[in-house]
């Protein structure tokens, strides 16, 4: 394979008014034609700036260095004029994030057509038939009847996938792919990454793959570049790198990708069950209001839950697995029974149902979207006491925050920090404080890794096992993770289309899955 692209003593400054900082750092590799490369690192390593750097694409604070070169096939494009043509032309990129990167005020047809009409300079009936091939080819099914859509009529891997359409529309030679496959569930991943390997072996295409997630670019890299604080501390090929690596880091990084399971000691105390929990969403009103089309997101959900035990709830997006986090916590109306502790929840008085607000807390997805902006930690953290306990003095109020946040290994110094000030691994910790300074039984966890770095991965997967042994807690994890529900769940259930189509131990379900569905799931992620 002949090298196609060419990055050498590649540096990223901002400006500051001090002296400039260097997010990344003398930065040198080569791609060949035909090769994919992954480059790996933990969040602020310097990877999306890097391929961002390629194309011109820096913010406005940023500058590459003087002495930096990036040659094209034998070309020069730091400070090309005509940079324009190869974005979107001979460069395809595939942005972090669908739902931002995409428009919300135009059709995917719009979106998809907008590039081929600039560089193909295509009429738009041609521009549109060359749309539906390309949505065809990265597997939208209904593909005509997509055409009109808009981004949030969309799923995550079918938005995935329109951005892909939009990065190969013009054949690029190179396909630079940041993050793509972040926050999908493992069975879309798969897709996804079946499809950038095929279209690479179709168009004969490179690809710079850029992610933290070291399973994938062990799947898809033929050579690997690993990043850290902005330089590259190792690279070679994926079998010498994840078989032997060299830097200690790399090292941290492999060994993170699996956190083992602790023991934790389970009581014969049942302390929730659930008795055929229904939840029904209407989609359609005629013209008189009635509904004539529904959506059933819980159907028929049955299983217990002992004092210390940890349940693992797993399935794809839509499968139902947060909508019955939601109904586990009161927060989303059902039909059906849920018993805590022995006592009816649907039939509790207000000051009881207060007190199962209090012993049964929910950690929701985003922590940076649940953790109000405009308050400070330790508003935050005490909204809970001041709630249930408004009596509290303020001293001791102030002390058990300090304690819960010293528990999470956060710091005093972080009260009065806003939850922009933190990295989302923090922001995680701080959703965890909130939730235990009520010192609750039961804790449902909702996609708690979700996005983040793999080491930040398992010293969240690691804390949440400290904390249960040091309280004695019981979990519900919800997550498509399934090295994450490895390492904290005793008990699994499988859920798809509403319905739990596998209920068993974490050790039956994992060496033995009886659905084929499982199977799929359990191969796509471990």
């Amino acid at each position: 394979m002949t090298e196609i692209l060419e990055v050498k003593n590649l540096s990223v400054l901002f400006k500051r008014k001090e002296k400039p900082f260097a997010a990344v750092d003398n930065v040198s590799f080569e791609l060949k034609k035909g090769e994919i490369l992954g480059i790996v690192g933990e969040s602020g390593s310097g990877k999306s700036l890097t391929a961002l750097s390629i194309l011109g694409l820096l913010p406005p604070r940023a500058s590459v260095a003087p002495e930096a070169s990036v040659r094209f096939e034998g070309r020069e494009l730091l400070k090309n004029p005509e940079i324009r043509k190869y974005r979107g032309n001979r460069f395809g990129f595939i942005f972090q994030e669908p739902m931002s990167s995409l428009n919300p005020l135009h059709t995917i047809e719009h979106q998809i057509s907008e590039t081929i009409m600039l560089h193909q300079g295509l009429s738009a009936a041609q521009a549109r038939r060359q749309t539906l091939r390309l949505l065809t080819l990265t597997g939208i099914k209904n593909a005509r009847g997509r055409l009109k859509s808009y981004p949030h009529e969309l799923s995550g891997g079918q938005r995935q996938r329109v951005m892909i359409a939009m990065a190969i529309a013009n054949h690029p030679d190179i396909l630079i792919a940041d993050e793509p496959t972040t926050a999908l569930d493992v069975t879309i991943q798969a897709q996804i990454i079946d499809l950038l390997l095929k279209l690479r072996k179709e168009m004969n295409m490179s690809i710079i793959f850029i992610s933290h997630d070291l399973h994938l670019i062990r799947k898809i890299a033929d050579n690997v570049i690993v990043m850290k604080s902005g330089k590259i501390i190792e690279k070679g090929t994926a079998e010498e790198i994840f078989a032997s690596p060299q830097n200690a880091y790399t090292k941290e990084l492999i060994n993170s990708f699996n956190v083992m399971k602790n023991n934790n000691k389970i009581y014969e105390d049942v302390i929730l069950e659930v008795n055929r929990a229904n939840v029904v969403f209407p989609l359609k009103r005629n013209f008189f209001g009635k509904i004539t089309e529904t959506l059933t997101a819980v159907n028929q959900i049955s299983f217990s839950l002992r004092q210390g035990e940890n349940l693992g709830i797993v399935g794809e997006s839509g499968s139902g697995k947060t909508t019955l986090g939601m109904v586990l916590s009161q927060l989303q109306p059902h039909r059906g029974q849920i018993f805590f502790n022995g006592h009816p929840v649907d039939m509790l008085d207000k000051k009881n149902n207060l007190s199962f607000r209090r012993q049964v807390q929910i950690i929701f997805q985003d922590p940076y979207n649940s953790l109000n902006p405009r308050m400070t930690i330790e508003q935050i953290v005490g909204e809970g006491l001041t709630v249930h306990f408004p009596n509290m003095p303020k001293d001791e109020k102030k002390q058990r925050i300090i304690n819960i946040l010293s528990e999470v290994e956060l710091s005093r110094e972080d009260l009065y920090k806003y939850p922009h000030e933190f990295s989302g691994g923090q922001r995680q910790r701080i959703a965890i404080a909130r939730s235990l300074i009520l010192e609750p039984e039961l804790l449902i966890l909702d996609e708690p890794t979700s996005a983040l770095d793999v080491t930040i991965q398992s010293k969240i997967l690691k804390l949440l096992q400290q904390i249960q042994y040091n309280r004695k807690l019981s979990y519900i994890i919800i997550s498509h993770d399934m090295k994450a529900i490895r390492s904290l769940a005793d008990k699994i259930a499988v859920m798809r289309e509403g319905r739990i189509i596998e209920l068993d131990t974490a050790e039956t379900v994992f060496k033995n899955p009886q659905h084929e569905y499982t199977r799929t799931l359990i191969a796509a992620s471990l």
